[in-house]
């Protein structure tokens, strides 16, 4: 029997160069030595709880200006007590993968309601919303094929057709377009053979930059070459379009042939869903490696989900009164001399650009009851250092009021503006 130290731990390896965890020590002590250089931690925040637009953080109310909670639902009575009920009929956990025993009839109601509302023949619910990108976008590219992705696509778009390509051993062709660049995407798909299988993959909304894709210029190019259109409309749906309904009603015509959103913003659950054509959907279900290996979505969220759903078919004025909510910031914040660069939705970057300017402006929003996030590279490229703030159909006029007086003051005192 191995003897253990003072501390009562088994000893491992000595620490050696080839040792699998001299990575994470190194992480630490450049971890331990920029937080001390910040004097505090931006990330991480424990939530104790949340009252609609305020969440409680370490005992204090602060103003909520980082959620994707777009339309308020997760806190909405409706939802909360349709997730209750479920729980009270189906238990907690489905307690296997959709493939065996996880698929409720909860789910199969779902996805046909999702189907209709977004005018396709067939929809398919995964747990989250980062497994959908990566199990539909990893089941459709198969050896040979090219793939195009807008290069501010979200993280899920890219691990999705990364883990296409270490399935295929590398032999999918990855296009990465200038954002937002019908030209550009043009260009990259003339470089693919005529008879190569073609996806092209994008945002309906961006999540850093707040700006809508030109999806009718994107469907010109791709429908010329043959290629298809993969939608992700994480942070549209509910967001823009008359009525909520995304991106392909801001253009007034369907535009894609899959369309993907996930549960955990507008729809105020957890989980996602890809929706197209039913041959492509069977398809996606039986070669989704990250549905078919997962446990299924949890009945409170498939009928949160559903119950959010409904509220958004019956009650387009919440996505209006968000709609209007995203112009007013946006004006006044370029007003007083912000740069919310691209930015057009409910999405809404403070572009800063030195990293350790976007903490200090973080940590003093928050100092002075207003929670709102700082994104750095990775999550930018370098230079585009930026505070991401994001709005609720249910912020009143007067916590708007609030957000801007607050902001403008620290923005002046830090020199930002």
């Amino acid at each position: 029997m191995a003897s253990s130290d003072a501390d009562g731990h088994t000893p491992t390896a000595t620490p050696a160069q080839g040792d699998l965890f001299q990575k994470c020590r190194a992480y630490q002590e450049w971890f331990d030595s920029q937080l001390e250089l910040l004097g505090f931690y931006p990330f991480f925040a424990a939530i104790q709880e949340v009252r609609g637009t305020t969440a409680v953080i370490d005992g204090r109310d602060l103003l909520m200006i980082g959620s994707n909670n777009y339309l308020g639902l997760s806190w909405d009575p409706r939802v909360k007590e349709a997730a209750i009920a479920a729980v009270k009929r189906y238990g907690t956990s489905c307690s296997g993968s959709r493939y065996l025993n996880g698929t409720l009839t909860l789910h199969e109601e779902l996805e046909a309601d999702l189907a209709d509302f977004v005018g396709r023949p067939a929809a398919l619910c995964f747990t989250t919303g980062y497994q959908t990108n990566l199990g539909a976008i990893s089941a459709l590219l198969g050896k040979h094929d090219h793939v195009f992705s807008d290069r501010f696509n979200h993280a899920s778009v890219m691990d999705g057709i990364f883990h296409a390509s270490g399935r295929r051993l590398g032999t999918i062709k990855v296009h990465r377009y200038a954002h937002n660049s019908a030209e550009d995407l043009d260009r990259s798909l003339r470089s693919a053979p005529a008879d190569a299988g073609k996806l092209v993959v994008t945002d309906g909304v961006f999540s850093m930059e707040g700006d809508i894709v030109r999806l009718d210029e994107v469907a010109e190019v791709a429908r010329r070459h043959g290629a298809r259109i993969y939608l992700d409309e994480a942070h549209a749906i509910g967001v823009i379009g008359a009525t909520g309904r995304g991106t392909e009603e801001h253009f007034g015509r369907p535009l894609s042939d899959l369309i993907m959103c996930t549960f955990s913003k507008s729809f105020g659950s957890l989980g996602g869903f890809v929706a197209g054509d039913r041959e492509v959907v069977n398809y996606i279900k039986h070669e989704g490696r990250p549905l078919i290996f997962s446990a299924s979505m949890p009945p409170a969220n498939l009928a949160a989900a559903a119950a959010a759903l409904k509220i958004m078919r019956e009650e387009p004025e919440h996505a209006q009164r968000l709609q209007r909510i995203s112009a007013r910031m946006i004006r006044e914040y370029k007003a007083v001399g912000f740069d919310v660069d691209l930015a057009e939705t409910a999405i809404v970057p403070l572009i800063i650009g030195d990293d350790h300017l976007t903490f200090r402006f973080w940590r003093a929003l928050f100092e002075a009851g207003i929670y709102a996030n700082p994104v750095v590279t990775p999550g930018v490229p370098p230079g585009r250092a930026l505070i991401r703030t994001s709005y609720m159909a249910i912020h009143t006029d007067e916590e708007l009021d609030r957000v801007l007086e607050i902001t403008a003051a620290v923005g002046r005192r830090l020199g930002i503006i």
